[in-house]
């Protein structure tokens, strides 16, 4: 696919997408939470759980107040409960000591941090402190590679080609485009190639049943 197209197909995902869910935040801090409940999780879920707990535990000071078994109990509609209540406990305790209490801004860092792999560093990055990244999950890496926007078997070379392809000012968006285009129309079992906005410029779609 040539750049003009793929140019193309962000505008007309920009245009189906504008009212979309998203994960709600009021700091750095808040979105590194959300992002890691987000894991396997849908956003609004995401969003209800953390309307509640950020009443109370909106900073890394805060969080670590409870224990492992009193922030599962908070975040269990999330999935994988205890995992990521690990995973926040450790990486709020990070920030306190490693980073003087403020999410790092460099990816680099925040790859550090428990339960924070590449696409949440990219996440993280992109939104909270406007960096140029593309995060890829299992929706992005799915969709990209399948309407041919990329030709990649893996995450990583599927972030470098996207970020190739798209211009850098697309980049951060692109991420949530795809991701929402996975969900609606390019599902992983049954696509919905005769209602897809981009169907026209889908370049695989006929190879899907």
């Amino acid at each position: 696919m040539d750049r003009k197209t793929a140019k193309e197909i962000v505008g007309i995902l920009s245009e189906n997408f504008k009212d979309v869910p998203a994960l709600k935040f009021k700091s750095e801090y808040e979105l590194l939470v959300a992002v890691i409940l987000s894991a396997q999780c849908t956003d609004e879920r995401v969003n209800k759980v953390t309307a509640e707990l950020f009443k109370e535990f909106n900073t890394p000071e805060k969080m670590i107040t409870l224990s492992a078994e009193e922030l599962g109990k908070k975040i269990y509609s999330c999935g994988f409960y205890r995992t990521k209540a690990e995973h926040i406990l450790s990486a709020s305790k990070d920030i306190i000591e490693r980073f003087g209490g403020k999410v790092p801004n460099e990816k680099e860092d925040l790859m550090t941090l428990a339960g924070v792999g590449r696409k949440t560093a990219n996440v993280v990055y992109s939104v909270a402190f406007k960096g140029d990244a593309i995060a890829v999950d299992t929706h992005v890496f799915r969709v990209s590679n399948r309407i041919g926007l990329v030709n990649e078997k893996d995450v990583f070379k599927t972030e470098q080609s996207l970020m190739e392809i798209l211009d850098k000012k697309d980049w951060s968006r692109a991420h949530h485009f795809l991701i929402y285009l996975g969900r609606s129309y390019c599902k992983a079992g049954k696509p919905d190639c005769e209602n897809c906005p981009i169907g026209k410029l889908c370049e695989k779609k006929i190879k899907v049943k």
